[in-house]
């Protein structure tokens, strides 16, 4: 069918135009909010030919692919008479409440798992940012060993330089600002908060200590110095989580006519004192914790933390837990941390894709169905590129074996890239295109790492993740 008829298809399935609060797309999927979940036709929409897959959460999201889903909203966005990505007020404010009940039921049972996407909704929005500084700052630091830093005075340069830097320098005010409004509070306030976690010598709880280190002025329970940046980014995220929950508290309870005025006031004075007597040590606590905990995985389990890491991060791709990683990247793109801005992490996580990818191709050759193989062979190249949604929604995740043996075969590239200590300057693409972020020297061996994925995958698939019954069953003979 083409892309009306597919259309009018997903909005009966959907329960009609009335059902339907809005309609956006991301890379592969059609995301359609609904005001009653109810009367949503599941496995009728995973029926549809050029349906890949369905993930029900807080919106329905409809697996269509690249391309294709952009050409799909742009009919579905006609018959629904709502603008692409966004939803009429009057029908968010009813399907949030209608929602609320229906998902609180369906992930009462999780709270970490809600926790956690809230905090990957915090980095998303900034993943443009954090992808371009970071290509940046690792082209330039090549640029600047390999010449000598002969570009030191050239305007144009030291220009794009600072746009790599701002970012990473300002990080925690934009974390702060995105985690405020994430849960429930004003972003603005958050935003301050993140702005106490930059050390900068004219703030003036730092200002005397700056001028002259034996005048610094010492907290109390610590006696030390405030040290700002020792918490960094993670404290920004607490504190911009922790002024949002304040900020609602002192509302329920401030009187009207005064809470435009004094509920922000209060939230900073006190804010503040938390700040430096809790949040940022805590920051700066678990900043470390998390230093101790990827060091022990990457330099003293080495070889075996690697399979690890790749074997198991399907899992969480498939439930959208991934992208709470986010804040763990930023760290060690962070050209200031502790790694330089060199992510050991991200190499490894990425072969996840290679055996999704390798266990497609055995599919795709062992089987006999032929929905399958057309399913796999729209999924394959877009997987090889890094986008892995449409094979693992449409092919592996489905049958649950081929999804197993995926994630057992990746664990091989994980190894190749732990032996060859492979590091990327940024994030935010993954498979031949993560050869664009790989650091300047080590794209063969991400190459060499991608290759045994891919092999791990397409083996333990062959020998142990087909079967054809389940395929038929799940397919249609």
């Amino acid at each position: 069918m083409n892309d009306k008829e597919l259309s009018e298809q997903l909005l009966k399935l959907l329960g009609g135009k009335g059902n339907v609060t809005s309609n956006a797309a991301c890379m592969t999927r059609l995301r359609v909010g609904t005001r009653d979940l109810s009367q949503v036709d599941t496995e009728g929409i995973k029926a549809l030919d050029d349906v890949m897959g369905v993930v029900e959460d807080d919106t329905m999201q409809i697996v269509l692919g690249p391309g294709k889903v952009n050409k799909v909203l742009n009919e579905f966005s006609k018959l629904t008479g709502l603008a692409k990505g966004t939803a009429d007020d009057v029908d968010v404010t009813q399907a949030a409440a209608e929602n609320k009940a229906a998902q609180k039921a369906k992930y009462s049972q999780k709270p970490v798992q809600a926790f956690l996407k809230k905090i990957a909704n915090i980095f998303v929005a900034l993943l443009p940012g954090i992808i371009a500084a970071g290509l940046i700052n690792g082209v330039c630091n090549v640029i600047n060993v390999a010449t000598g830093n002969a570009f030191a005075d050239v305007w144009w340069y030291q220009g794009i330089r600072s746009m790599g830097w701002a970012l990473f320098a300002y990080l925690p005010i934009l974390v702060g600002y995105n985690a405020a409004r994430e849960f429930g509070g004003s972003a603005a306030l958050g935003g301050i908060a993140g702005a106490m976690c930059i050390a900068n010598a004219s703030m003036p709880l730092l200002a005397a200590g700056a001028a002259d280190p034996a005048q610094a002025i010492l907290l109390p329970i610590t006696n030390a110095a405030y040290n700002p940046a020792a918490g960094g980014m993670i404290a920004a995220l607490i504190a911009g989580a922790f002024f949002a929950v304040f900020e609602r508290q002192i509302r329920k309870v401030m009187p009207n006519a005064l809470d435009t005025f004094i509920s922000p006031l209060l939230v900073l004075i006190i804010g503040s004192f938390a700040m430096m007597l809790v949040i940022q040590p805590l920051g700066a606590w678990l900043t470390t914790g998390i230093f101790t905990v990827l060091s022990f995985v990457y330099d003293q389990m080495g070889v075996l933390g690697g399979y690890i890491l790749s074997a198991g991060f399907l899992p969480l791709v498939a439930v959208g837990l991934h992208q709470a990683l986010t804040p763990i990247h930023a760290l060690l793109n962070d050209p200031d941390g502790a790694t330089q801005g060199v992510n050991y992490l991200l190499p490894i996580l990425m072969m996840a894709g290679g055996g999704q990818v390798g266990a497609g191709i055995a599919l795709y050759f062992k089987t006999r169905n032929r929905r399958l193989k057309k399913f796999i062979s729209e999924s394959i190249p877009v997987g090889i590129l890094g986008v892995g949604e449409p094979l693992m929604y449409a092919v592996t995740l489905p049958l649950m074996r081929p999804f197993v043996t995926a994630c057992l075969g990746a664990g091989l590239g994980g190894v190749v890239a732990a032996l060859f200590h492979v590091g990327t300057v940024s994030q935010g693409v993954s498979g031949l295109f993560g050869l664009l972020i790989v650091v300047p020297g080590q794209q063969l061996f991400y190459l060499l790492a991608m290759l045994a994925a891919y092999a791990g995958g397409f083996v333990l698939t062959w020998f142990f993740g087909v079967d054809e019954d389940r395929i038929n069953e799940f397919y249609g003979e």
